[in-house]
């Protein structure tokens, strides 16, 4: 599937299994700080929307202004953290070089490269939004 011209009915309609999306203020902001940080790719990018790509696995960012009529958005806190209890898991994504990144391109590191008992070395990034972002390799 092509992700910068599939129809949205189309896009749609493919979904399946389990689906992230993410309610961001800004979401080109947004599609900046995954791509630098975690070498995500971002298609369709516009200001209310972005299809993000994470090696084979997608998920969806909106603005929050596309959420108008959605019930959601009145439950959105007006400040971060926005995704409070909830960690977004990137295990392709090396901890190392995520901190070494993340704050220059806005994050906030929750927590840096820690060996973990359950066999991962990972690193807690919070990006403007509120979202914790998790990056998980193997030690």
């Amino acid at each position: 599937m092509n992700f910068e011209t599939v129809a949205a009915e189309d896009f749609g309609a493919s979904l399946r299994g389990i689906g992230l999306n993410l309610l961001v203020r800004d979401v080109k902001r947004e599609v900046a700080f995954l791509e630098t940080v975690f070498g995500m790719k971002g298609h369709r990018v516009s200001s209310d929307f972005a299809i993000m790509a994470y090696g084979d696995q997608i998920f969806q960012l909106h603005g929050d202004g596309t959420y108008h009529s959605n019930p959601l958005l009145s439950l959105l806190p007006e400040s971060p953290p926005r995704g409070t209890g909830v960690e977004i898991r990137l295990y392709e994504s090396d901890p190392e070089e995520v901190c070494a990144k993340a704050e220059a391109a806005g994050g906030m590191i929750l927590q840096g490269p820690t060996d973990k008992p359950h066999g991962l070395k990972e690193a807690y990034v919070l990006c403007e939004n509120g979202y914790a972002w998790v990056a998980s390799r193997p030690i």
